[in-house]
């Protein structure tokens, strides 16, 4: 990868690879070189234009990156493409991949970027229209671009979507497109075998014919976390957070649709006990429940105590929900309307997105220290931001149905009380809250960071999932097709990859994964799998390299 020379060529290059889901098997590689970007006095405003440096398309991907990166470049950068009287220049109108290119740039703005706020306006505008007047596939390119953002679409998601669109980009390099999706197939068959002893978890509970008046979305909450983290190494992490959200739905709608305020007060103080005696005092269905929420916990517990990190649990309890979910139900009991300020208060907490931000660090490995769990724990502006575009989204698509079927009144109704607006207008207000929330987000990611960025990722995915769950409707609770579309090409069907026995593509594989492993060795004599990512393991089962000589890398793929 560091061998290719040219600027733009390089941007390209680590683009595809991010938007393939591939580029985790590369972050050293990616880092180095967008490092030595920032730091290169060969800046936005230089370079040789016969090589298009300064073009729109070029600064909006070299800025992208850059800001995915988390290095805080100014986008007064863009200042060169506005005209005499301050507005974006007509003679952009008609460049539609720079438009784009801008377009995915400005949603890595923060708090002060004005120019990008007015860059949104142009480009949203300009590819609306271009999208009624293109014809396939790149209508499909612009609708899909302004429908989900990349910054704020699912890693994997997008990587299922990008295969499609890089196979007829003239740049496209057939090896890293299989490549990509072999990867993708190998992980996928991974999580699903994840997801079989999941639901064998799930079906043995027998919760839906134990508590029927429950969300059965099992296979919905792995999906979940699989956007969270869908590599290899977080296996351990995906499934005690799936089965850590699996019990928060069952306990949300024992608070939201069950309980007497009675048995809620016993639930409650059960839980906060976090001791099995403490199930003698609770009715049958609250049993079933709490014991299987307890044995999680003991589950998450001795895995952690194997790795001599037990302290983690105690962060992971420490960030249960259930005394605001108490209060919400003796509001809903009392028909009390709150302030919007004590509903969010409230609300946000049971959003439960400080304790899945919590639970998710707790499998990761060493990158998280007690330092980084006292850091998240205490509300930092990046989980604070998560937790109102958590709950705002959520109630904006949701508060009807809530509302008919009996709940407490959600952030919609309290500020309508509160303000006296229309319902109209506070979703336009809340829209604005929930855009300022991710800035804060993008803001958060930039360095010097708080955490390791593999912390922040985290919640900038659990960001990312409700973008996508609840754009248009609560898809979670509704698991329309949307969802089961997103959840088949993730967990059903393999991407297919023609022409992968082909004499042609073995031989460009083997130059590739020669590279690969000259890279990854450890000593010129080990070339153990062991020392290899997975991907490549596995490539080298179906396609042995040790009767081969490893030749010297090759300067392109």
């Amino acid at each position: 990868m560091g061998n290719i020379s040219k600027p733009l060529q390089t941007l390209d290059f680590i683009d595809a690879i991010q938007r393939l889901g591939i580029s985790y098997h590369f972050e050293v590689e990616i880092d180095e070189i967008l490092r030595e970007m920032y730091n290169s006095h060969c800046d936005f405003n230089n370079g040789d234009d016969d090589d298009h440096h300064n073009d729109l398309y070029t600064i909006s991907l070299k800025f992208r990156l850059l800001r995915q990166q988390g290095y805080k470049i100014s986008c007064d950068v863009f200042r060169k493409f506005k005209n005499s009287q301050g507005t974006f220049s007509d003679s952009l109108a008609n460049d539609t991949r720079g438009i784009l290119s801008l377009y995915e740039a400005t949603h890595l703005r923060v708090h002060g970027d004005e120019i990008l706020e007015e860059a949104l306006v142009f480009t949203t505008s300009r590819l609306e229209f271009l999208a009624t007047h293109s014809s396939s596939p790149l209508r499909e390119k612009i609708n899909h671009a302004l429908k989900q953002p990349l910054r704020k679409g699912i890693p994997r998601l997008e990587a299922r979507h990008y295969f499609s669109i890089y196979q007829e980009d003239p740049s496209c390099s057939e090896v890293l497109l299989n490549f990509a999706k072999l990867d993708f197939n190998i992980l996928q068959k991974q999580h699903q075998k994840e997801l079989s002893d999941i639901t064998k978890w799930w079906k043995e509970l027998d919760f839906a014919k134990k508590l029927p008046f429950a969300r059965d979305r099992v296979v919905e909450c792995y999906f979940w976390i699989l956007a969270v983290y869908f590599e290899r190494e977080y296996a351990l992490a995906r499934r005690m957070l799936t089965k850590v959200i699996a019990m928060t739905s069952i306990i949300d709608d024992i608070y939201d649709i069950h309980g007497t305020p009675d048995e809620l007060k016993l639930f409650t103080d059960a839980i906060e006990r976090w001791e099995i005696t403490a199930v003698d005092q609770l009715p049958q269905y609250m049993k079933v429940a709490y014991k299987a929420l307890l044995d999680v916990y003991t589950e998450i517990e001795e895995a952690m105590v194997n790795e001599e990190r037990s302290y983690r649990v105690y962060y992971a309890k420490e960030a249960n929900q259930v005394r605001a979910y108490y209060l919400e139900s003796i509001w809903f009991h009392q028909k009390h309307t709150p302030t919007m300020e004590e509903y969010m208060a409230v609300a946000m907490v049971t959003s439960a997105y400080a304790m899945l931000a919590a639970t998710s660090f707790v499998g990761m490995g060493s990158v998280v220290t007690k330092d980084s769990f006292e850091v998240m724990v205490s509300g930092p502006k990046i989980v604070k931001a998560s937790e109102i575009i958590c709950r705002l989204a959520d109630d904006i698509v949701s508060h009807k149905l809530e509302q008919k079927r009996g709940h407490v009144a959600s952030s919609i109704e309290c500020y309508m009380k509160q303000h006296g607006t229309t319902e109209q207008e506070t979703v336009h207000e809340f829209r604005k809250q929930v855009t300022d929330a991710w800035k804060d987000v993008n803001g958060e990611c930039l360095f010097p960071t708080a955490v390791p960025v593999p912390i922040l990722t985290r919640i900038l995915n659990l960001a990312r999932v409700i973008d996508v769950l609840y754009k248009d409707e609560d898809g979670y609770t509704n698991a329309g097709t949307a969802l089961r579309d997103f959840v088949s090409s993730l967990l059903i069907n393999p991407v297919p990859i023609f022409e992968f026995e082909s004499v042609c593509f073995k031989s460009k594989l083997y130059v590739y994964l020669n590279k690969y492993l000259n890279k990854r060795i450890i000593t010129s004599s080990t070339k153990h799998p062991f020392f290899l990512s997975f991907t490549a393991t596995l490539l080298l089962h179906n396609y042995p390299l040790h009767n081969q000589t490893i030749k010297k890398p090759t300067d392109q793929l």
